[in-house]
């Protein structure tokens, strides 16, 4: 079996030695990434391989996948002549997030804890759950009260146990990352752990596939903790670094207008987060993320790519969301954000591509 790659800080440099249960950096407790720089293969080799994200394994840090679900390669369909819509919730849990919980999935099957832990605002906690079942590892996900009651019914359907913890989205976080300390626990975290990036980056390299070995002007995500934004980054990077791409396409980054702690960031010129954010509810409670523990990292990636951020009232939400509908694609209400952000024209007429990224049968249609 190939040897895992050591991971390290990107704030101070720590290291933290490959096959380790560690989940942050012990110096500074930030978010961890890969020392694992990846060759992509040219389109001429991809002929005749596994259609699922495993297709690009030079791409990835773990080969010969054990728990595969079929993930990945999900339909591009064009919703008006300058847009068009890579359709994510055509995947086994309905959500994005199975790109990342498989190698999460596969990594915690090699180091072989006594329990796998994960929160979530739901779709990476039932993704990390039926991964888990699939690979037959105990899981428990901690979510936050409130969360949708078809997302409950998800992962406790995978066999998960599902701790629900009063608050919201910042308190779930801290109550799992406290339980995520105690020995023989792996701790299954999208947004500390970058086995997740590596395979929310496969996203990119399908677009590069489906494109005939380019990338659109623009790459539009939605971001709360940014995990598929990052993951873009990563994929773009690798692509043009391997000479398979001669122009990176900008990275455009939305948020809910209720949550929006990078887009005020961003307004402000910061390279971090400013101040406190406000919160209030919002349909977008995938991306309800008032502290992104990898918020400069992020901000870092738009500005690089020369992309920016932009927000979406509750008002564009409901009205993308029903839009969507009547083209006859069902999307839960953060999926359809990118689509509320750029439908009436924001991108100039660029040619983009956005993420539908959950089903609507997680949440069903946003009512006033």
């Amino acid at each position: 079996m190939t040897a895992l790659p050591d991971c390290f800080c990107p704030t101070d440099g720590t290291r933290v030695p490959s096959g380790s249960l560690a989940w942050c950096c012990p110096v500074c407790r930030g978010p961890l990434d890969l020392d694992f720089s990846p060759t992509p293969a040219p389109l001429s080799s991809l002929t005749g391989r596994v259609n699922s994200l495993w297709r690009y394994a030079e791409c990835l840090p773990l080969a010969s996948p054990t728990v595969s679900l079929g993930e990945g390669r999900t339909p591009l369909v064009s919703l008006r002549e300058d847009v068009s819509a890579k359709l994510d919730f055509l995947t086994p849990t309905l959500s994005f997030k199975d790109r990342g919980a498989v190698l999460l999935a596969e990594l915690a099957l090699r180091l072989g804890p006594r329990q796998v832990l994960a929160d979530s605002s739901g779709n990476a906690g039932t993704a990390v759950a039926a991964y888990c079942a699939r690979a037959g590892l105990p899981c428990t996900v901690y979510v936050p009260e409130g969360t949708s009651p078809k997302k409950l019914e998800q992962i406790e359907a995978h066999g998960a146990r599902l701790r629900v913890v009063e608050g919201d989205r910042e308190a779930t976080a801290r109550a799992a990352r406290e339980a995520a300390d105690d020995e023989g626990v792996f701790y299954a975290s999208h947004v500390f752990n970058p086995y997740f990036l590596h395979g929310t980056k496969t996203y990119v390299h399908e677009l590069w596939e489906d494109l005939g070995g380019r990338l659109p002007d623009v790459v539009v995500v939605p971001v709360g903790n940014g995990t598929l934004l990052l993951g873009a980054a990563l994929a773009v990077a690798e692509l043009h670094g391997a000479g398979l791409i001669d122009r990176r396409p900008a990275l455009y980054a939305v948020q809910s207008a209720a949550v929006a702690p990078l887009a005020h960031a961003w307004s402000e010129g910061a390279e971090d987060l400013v101040g406190v954010t406000a919160t209030a509810p919002t349909f977008a409670e995938g991306i309800a993320i008032p502290n992104p523990p990898r918020a400069r990292q992020i901000l870092r990636a738009v500005r690089a790519s020369g992309g920016a951020f932009l927000t979406v009232t509750e008002d564009q939400i409901r009205h993308a969301q029903s839009d969507l509908a009547s083209r006859g694609l069902y999307v839960e209400s953060t999926g359809v954000a990118c689509w509320a952000a750029v439908r009436d024209g924001a991108l100039g007429g660029r040619e983009a591509v956005v993420p539908l990224c959950g089903a609507g049968v997680k949440t069903g249609m946003a009512r006033e």
